[in-house]
């Protein structure tokens, strides 16, 4: 009687009412051996005088013990840890006083190297200024307006059907408003069975990976290039095969040899202001490329991740809309249009194509989130987007400008860049050979975040002296300080 006594203890200034802390305090005790089954506990009253609690905590607890079955009442006899439990080794009482954690590795086997990973996500230092690689500047989201068509729904009397479970390929009245959208802006003849809504451009990427890849398929990407497209390709088992970038995008004289030489299956490509290098394929290469993907049949993922922003001339058309052979799959976001927190991407593919990257969306997440997607497409509907996307790119092409300048007049010595044609980003080479890396690190001491360029180029061993700089999020006031703060780094490197 007295070993459950003693164990026990209450926090009465826990958020965790008193009667659960002596329930679970039971039955942690009966997991770990220390109360077997069969064993009495002690009287209410007891119990209530031990631990300084109203006899009806501890009847409360008890109840709640008998509900779920870990203890037996016989009538004028009292409460018994019940005996249809299995057998536990007891373990020692100094362990069992001891609250519980989870134990920071398994028991059984798990392979550390299963899943790869050259880069996890860390939040900034507070008070650090940052100049992010290329984000919009979610203070000019249009939060009000998606919370303005929550409202509305939270009064519609078919809202409750948007709560259930619906169609893995997703809102039909969003993928009605985007191939609509997607018509207007980039001259795509779909409709709303040509597109599969998922979480990203990243969710995308993946499906199509999954899908297409079998384990060695060799899969062309550019070098540098976006390292979380090249994680999802080897995750599925691909060989990269690394081609170089120029001012006119991907080199595709390498990409023919690739292809003259091994058996392709996939190629993936980001036409417009690459990442990391901002520069757009040019209207030739596309050419090109669409024509070694008919004669070889692989497959071109077309990440077209901020088409919507371009500030000195207008948008080539994407690869998919002169594709007639079905060789390319499109994808794009509203998490550069809007924020990287709304989480609503698409792809739009040959119908055989989508049906399989349908069925494996349902495997991983069963459906998105029907009511943001039913905000978003009443947004497009309404002229929302368009409104934002217009009023966006000139507040972004007036921030290119001012960055570009105030590079010119405090860098110039220091740096050396080319004026991009729209996204959100300056691909920028150090003099002299700095190494990017050792910049960003001192920087960071003097309260600039800044990337070090180490996810850039494929081989991370690799020194080089680029950087890129994103100018969407920051005002003009930011970006004074930021520069400032910058080039003290760099003449400290230097």
């Amino acid at each position: 009687m007295m070993l459950v006594e003693s164990l026990l203890s209450v926090d009465k200034n826990s958020q965790i009412p008193v009667y659960l802390q002596i329930s679970n305090g039971i039955i942690r005790y009966i997991r770990q051996g220390t109360l077997k089954p069969g064993s009495a506990l002690p009287a209410s009253r007891a119990l209530a005088s031990s631990l300084n609690v109203h006899r009806k905590t501890v009847v409360a607890a008890y109840d709640e013990l008998y509900a779920q079955s870990w203890v037996d009442v016989i009538a004028r006899k009292g409460i018994y840890v019940a005996n249809n439990l299995p057998e536990v080794s007891a373990r020692s009482i100094d362990k069992t006083v001891q609250k519980h954690k989870l134990a920071d590795s398994t028991s059984f086997k798990v392979d550390n190297e299963r899943v790869n990973h050259r880069s996890e996500f860390k939040a900034l230092p507070e008070g650090n200024i940052t100049f992010t690689e290329g984000f919009p500047d979610t203070r000019i989201a249009p939060v009000e307006l998606m919370v303005r068509e929550y409202r509305r729904m939270a009064g519609y009397r078919f809202t409750h059907k948007y709560l259930m479970y619906g169609s893995e390929q997703g809102s039909e009245n969003l993928r009605t408003e985007l191939a609509r959208f997607l018509g207007e802006t980039r001259g795509l003849h779909v409709s709303a069975d040509d597109i599969l809504i998922t979480k990203g451009v990243q969710m995308a990427i993946y499906l199509c990976a999954e899908v297409l890849i079998n384990k060695n398929d060799v899969v062309i990407v550019a070098d540098p290039g976006y390292i979380g497209a090249n994680e999802v390709f080897e995750q599925a088992g691909a060989k990269l095969a690394l081609v170089p970038v120029d001012e006119q995008g991907m080199d595709i004289d390498a990409v023919e040899a690739i292809c003259a030489e091994r058996k392709v299956r996939m190629l993936y490509v980001v036409p417009h202001h690459h990442q990391p290098t901002t520069v757009t394929l040019s209207s030739e290469r596309r050419m090109r490329l669409l024509e070694l993907a008919k004669k070889y049949q692989f497959a071109i993922i077309e990440d077209d991740y901020d088409f919507d922003f371009h500030y000195t001339c207008g948008p080539i058309l994407p690869l998919i809309s002169a594709d007639y052979d079905g060789n390319v799959i499109y994808v794009g976001s509203f998490c550069k249009t809007i924020a990287p927190g709304i989480r609503i991407g698409f792809m739009v593919a040959p119908k055989n194509f989508l049906q399989q990257a349908t069925r494996l969306r349902r495997h991983i997440d069963r459906q998105g989130e029907h009511l943001l997607e039913e905000a978003m497409a009443n947004l497009l509907k309404n002229g929302d987007i368009g409104r934002h996307l217009k009023n966006a790119n000139k507040l972004y092409h007036e921030r290119r400008d001012t960055l570009c300048r105030l590079l010119s007049e405090q860098l110039c010595d220091l740096i050396e860049f080319k004026i991009p044609d729209g996204g959100f980003a300056i691909w920028i080479k150090y003099r002299n050979g700095l190494d990017s890396a050792l910049v960003s690190e001192k920087a960071n001491e003097l309260g600039l975040s800044i990337g070090a360029g180490t996810d850039y180029y494929y081989d991370r061993s690799f020194k080089h002296s680029f950087v890129r700089i994103g100018f969407a999020s920051l005002n003009e006031k930011e970006m004074i300080e930021a520069v400032e703060i910058w080039k003290r780094a760099i003449l400290k490197v230097r």
